[in-house]
Formats: C-alpha cells, structure tokens, sequence
C-alpha cells in the first residue's frame, strides 16, 4: 500500500478504502478559514451492511488468535503512528482547527500510546483458577464480538484510538463512526492498522449522521457500544442500545469544578485553569469550567489570568507559534458566543475577551467571567468553548457543596498546597476523574470517565478490558454428581 497523508475516500472497510456517492454528502470545512476542503458521503444502507458483515465474518478467527499475536499488530500501528505523527497532526489541524503546536504533542501520539498500551496488556488477558475441594472451577475472558464505536469531534484520532486498542486487544471487531464534522482522521487510523497487519474487516469506518449511528446501534448484530459526545446524545444511545440488551461505553459531558484555595500556588492554578478551559479551544469534555477561587486571592488569581491570555498566539492554526485556534465549526462558535451574551444578562462580570475575532474561520476570544453565582446559565450548562466562569468561596465544605451541586460528574480539580486538604477534596468529589494541582492530563494507564450524567463505564487502563470482554465460569466436576432421583 503506498502511502498517502491524505484519506482517498468516505468510508474503510475489509482493508480498503470505499466510496458510495449515493449517500447524503458531508462537507468538511477547514476551520480556520470556513472553506470546504474535501466533501464525503454518508453511508448508505448498502455501505453499513457491507461493514457489519465484514466485520462479523472477520471477528471469529482474530478472537481465536493469541493475546500476544493480536498485541504485535497493536504495537506495530503505534510505531508506526509515531513515524507518520507530523501528517497525522497536520490532517487533525485540517479537521479540527487545533494549533499544529497542540496535535502534534496530545492528539496521535495519544492514540499511539492507546494501541501500545493495549497491544503489551493483550497476551496477559487470563482467567483464573478457583479450587473447590477436589472439584474446581476455571473462568475464561472471551470476546464480545462486534462493538461499535461512535466518536466525538474535538479529538477524532485519539478517540478512534481510545476505542479501538482495547476492543481489538480483547479479540472483538470494531466499527467506527466519526463525528460529520471531524471524519478525516479515523480513516488513516483504519488505513495503518491495517498496514500492519490487522485482518480484513476488523476495524472498519464508515461516515454518517445520527441516523448512520442509529442504524448501527440498533443492529442485532452489534455486542456492544461505545460512544464519546454530549449528555442528550448520550440518552439516546443508551436506551437504543438498552432495547437489544447491549453492553455500553458512554463518555458524555461535564461541568466540571475547580477549586483553587488560598495556600495554591498562583501560576500553577491559572496554567490549569488555562489548559482546563483554552486548550482545544475549550472544546474538551472534562474541563474544569467552574473555576472556585478562594476569596482572599480572586483579584490575583484574575490578574494574573488575564495578564497569561496576552500571552496566547492566536492565528493559522499550522503555524507552529500558534498556541490558540479556531473553534471546530461556525455553529459551536455561535453557541459559545450565545452564552458570552446569557452570562453578561445575568449580571456576570466579563473581565477578559468576549468577542468574534475579525479574520476568516470560526476564532472567538478566550472568554473569563467573574463573580459567577451558581444558578447563572453559564454556570450550570456545558458551553463546550473558551468560556471560564470563575466563582468565589471562602470554605471548603461550602464549596464543596456547592462544586458537587450538578448532574455532571466527568471531572473535578483542586489547587492547594494543603496535603490532607487536597486528598479530602479528591475523596469529595462527586466525579469520575480529578486532579491535584494539575488539570486534564490523560495517560492511558490511568482510567478515564464520568459519575452521574457524565457516563458509565470507563476507557483507558486495565478496567477498560472489562468493558471490551466478557467472563465465562466452567464448573469442573471430579466426582460422582448426585441427584435427587
């Protein structure tokens, strides 16, 4: 296979790409100018059956392969992700907008990193024995089967990943949907994974909107689904996936808390208020849009936040010097800037940006409001943008309160010098995922997902394999077997 940065067409199953242009088409627009830089085709009905009856064809024979086998190929996509990083990052910029500066350090390496980390667990995927006098009992982990994937827009390559590696390490077959807006990316995942050497028709991709993901979610065919979005999304998948009794990732939204107290190290708190509510635009499930600043150091906190934004680059996101890019669409800018407008109704003080930035693409100022109240809109709901409410306290088990007082629990921080303190708030948090004195870092060896309405289940490290397979118990009689008659 020669080797093309660019995807060549909508969809890749059993190993190649495919082109059906009877399906609705998908523009996708490059961010940073509003241009139409490629066009797509939703799948066709035609096009789903091709990529479930390959995939199901494929499953039996890679989940009969050994651990260690199927984990060789995992490894070897990682290199090989590695070795290719610059055009994979440049390819994510085109779908995204995210500053080259950002993919080319959280997006395929994060991804690379996911099929490492799953390709080295595959050969350790084992039962266990357990003794019953003379009889006994042994338990095996076997494959689900089919999974889809259905993925978000703000991270398509590392998501692709994220649902991928521990699906094939546990022997399933995946099918992937990206977002509509973001459908680049998961075709080169596909396209390497089969490079080196994954079977035919174990990770296919094919393109679509809702109903696209409808389709495949409700297919008696599919085990099991995982899906990266929004809560109302959520919702619907879930109970699609409920109606054929299948087993169910969801990774959804969050409002998530910070809380900074008066003992924090000033810059350390704003670096991971900036990396918790700037990166990627703010366009990251997990960020910590409540940002709690103790009272006796707001003005500073907010002064030095506001002079550390002077310092964001903002322009062509390929520019390496670029450190803050457009938002992903014109719609999610609009949304954003919609709730800019609610937040300064209700009375919350706009201390920094605010605004549509002149220039071709969909680019808004990082955004900070202060003295947020809780019941403000811009409070409650997730804005998925570059929009930081900042929220004032003076005692911890008042904010406490008041940081739990959601129906997100995706994530949660807290900035204090304070040991004991900084352990009891982690333990208070109603949130899946929480930080001390740090803010949205992700390793893979680490669990990642959400209490409450922000999910169920988690990817990442070892619990994900317990999402991806299933457990069978084999009794084992030595003796005579007794029955009543």
């Amino acid at each position: 296979m020669s080797y093309d940065p660019q995807p060549t067409a909508s969809h890749f199953i059993d190993g190649a790409y495919v082109e059906d242009t009877n399906g609705t088409p998908i523009p996708v627009i490059y961010p940073a100018t509003g241009e139409t830089i490629a066009t797509l085709y939703a799948a066709t009905p035609a096009i789903v059956e091709q990529a479930i009856t390959s995939a199901r064809k494929a499953q039996a024979a890679w989940a009969a392969m050994t651990g260690t086998e199927r984990g060789r190929i995992l490894r070897r996509a990682a290199d090989m992700i590695r070795e290719r990083n610059h055009d994979l990052s440049v390819l994510e910029t085109y779908d995204t907008g995210k500053p080259y500066q950002e993919t080319s350090v959280a997006d395929a390496t994060s991804g690379a990193d996911a099929l490492e980390y799953f390709g080295g667990l595959a050969g350790s995927l084992t039962g266990e024995h357990i003794q019953l006098g003379e009889d006994w009992v042994y338990t095996r982990r076997e494959a689900l089967g089919l999974c889809v994937g259905i993925g978000a827009w703000n991270y398509p390559t590392q998501i692709a990943c994220w649902k991928a590696a521990p699906a094939l390490a546990c022997g399933n077959a995946m099918i992937f949907k990206p977002s509509e807006t973001t459908p680049l990316c998961a075709l080169k995942v596909a396209e390497i994974l089969i490079e080196a050497g994954l079977p035919a028709g174990l990770f296919n991709v094919v393109q679509g909107m809702g109903e696209v993901g409808q389709s495949l979610v409700t297919d008696a065919r599919v085990d099991k689904v995982s899906l990266t979005g929004s809560v109302p999304t959520g919702r619907k998948v879930y109970a699609a996936a409920a109606e054929g009794i299948k087993h169910v990732t969801m990774e959804l939204g969050g409002k998530s808390p910070m809380i900074v107290f008066e003992d924090a190290d000033i810059d350390n708190a704003v670096s991971g208020a900036i990396l918790g509510n700037f990166y990627s635009s703010g366009q990251i499930c997990s960020n910590g849009t409540r940002v709690f600043v103790h009272r006796d150091i707001k003005e500073a906190f907010l002064a030095r936040l506001s002079e550390r934004l002077e310092n964001a680059v903002i322009g062509d996101p390929m520019d390496p010097d670029t450190s803050f890019g457009p938002m992903v669409s014109e719609r999610q800018m609009q949304i954003a800037l919609d709730y800019v407008a609610k937040g300064e109704a209700e009375g919350a003080r706009l201390i920094y940006g605010g605004k549509r930035i002149e220039r071709d693409g969909f680019y808004m100022q990082p955004t900070v409001f202060a003295d947020v109240k809780d019941d403000m809109v811009i409070a409650r709901e997730e804005i998925f943008g570059p929009v930081m409410a900042v929220l004032d306290f003076e005692d911890e088990a008042e904010v406490m309160a008041r940081a739990n007082a959601t129906e997100f629990g995706l994530a949660a921080g807290v900035f204090t010098q304070n040991l004991t303190r900084a352990h009891r708030v982690a333990a208070r948090f109603e949130a899946g995922t929480c930080y001390i004195n740090t803010y949205n870092d992700a390793p893979v060896e680490a669990p990642f997902g959400g209490m409450k309405n922000s999910g169920v289940g988690r990817e990442n490290s070892k619990a994900a394999i317990n999402h991806y397979s299933q457990l069978k118990s084999v009794y084992v009689r030595m003796g005579d077997v007794e029955a009543p008659f």
